[in-house]
């Protein structure tokens, strides 16, 4: 099981966005698709307050990021 968990969809832009860079980054994570997994979805929602915000990513420290960017990965993780 990675560190880093990566809620999505394969619809979502930047869910495989996201999903590349980590990829491309050689990060392993796990990817949990929203629409196929039974309560992924309630679980965003409740990540955040509601909404269905993808890709929500929580990290092993705890933290999360919601719709990030490259550039925020890259800071979260510590890259350049």
């Amino acid at each position: 099981m990675a560190e880093i968990t990566l809620y999505g969809a394969d619809w979502c832009a930047d869910c495989k966005r996201s999903r590349e860079w980590f990829n491309s980054n050689n990060i392993e994570y796990d990817y949990i698709d929203i629409d196929s997994v039974e309560g992924a979805a309630d679980k965003v929602a409740e990540i955040n307050k509601g909404l269905k915000s993808i890709p929500t990513i929580i990290f092993a420290d705890g933290s999360i990021l919601v719709e990030p960017s490259n550039a925020q990965l890259a800071k979260q993780l510590n890259l350049k």
